[in-house]
């Protein structure tokens, strides 16, 4: 099962700053534990997210086909096995986005553990960075898993694109809403989202 390696931990927080590391446990629905399953192919068990801040300080968003109307979320990729981590997450915002970004700071790393209220769970760990861009337009080259995608402020992504994510009932937009939050908390400074939030 792929996982970040300690030691590429332990490279990542030397050039991009020591992240708050935070331990949540999220309820999820049945149909949402097979998404979760299903993505992990076999050897993934961690997401990249990316909070790509591009000029006049807007935070690039994308949406799936799959998602309700209203529904935004940070990109987000895996690094498959052996690939530089740093090429792993520029190629995956680049498929989403269409921008050339670089990492700029390791924002939040969290250990989640995925639960259904039948008792079946799945541990998942999601690295939160934030990211500069000079582009301005988004152009998704993965069309087949990008929807769309758009530019945000924070401040609309931590309240009606927050309040839109927890109205799905959904526990994995839940979870995208506390990333963002958590995020948000790294960025401006304030208290870090918990679950039961």
């Amino acid at each position: 099962m792929h996982t970040v390696h300690p030691q590429l931990l332990a490279d990542l927080t030397r050039r991009f700053g020591m992240p708050r590391v935070l331990h949540w446990e999220v309820e999820i629905g049945p149909a949402e534990m097979e998404m979760v399953r299903a993505s992990r192919r076999g050897w993934r068990s961690h997401d990249v997210t990316f909070f790509i801040i591009g000029p006049h300080a807007l935070v690039a968003l994308i949406r799936k086909p799959s998602f309700p109307p209203g529904v935004w979320r940070a990109p987000s990729g895996g690094v498959n096995p052996g690939e530089d981590f740093v090429a792993g997450t520029t190629r995956e915002a680049a498929e989403e986005t269409g921008l050339d970004i670089t990492l700029e700071r390791y924002l939040v790393r969290i250990h989640v553990t995925f639960r259904t209220p039948a008792g079946s769970q799945e541990p998942w760990v999601s690295h939160l960075f934030l990211a500069r861009t000079e582009g301005t337009r988004l152009l998704p080259r993965d069309h087949g898993e990008i929807a769309g995608a758009r530019w945000s402020t924070l401040e609309e992504l931590t309240g009606p694109i927050r309040r839109r994510l927890l109205a799905t009932g959904r526990g994995l937009f839940r979870y995208r809403a506390l990333l963002h939050d958590a995020a948000y908390a790294a960025l401006r400074g304030g208290p870090y989202p918990a679950p039961a939030e």
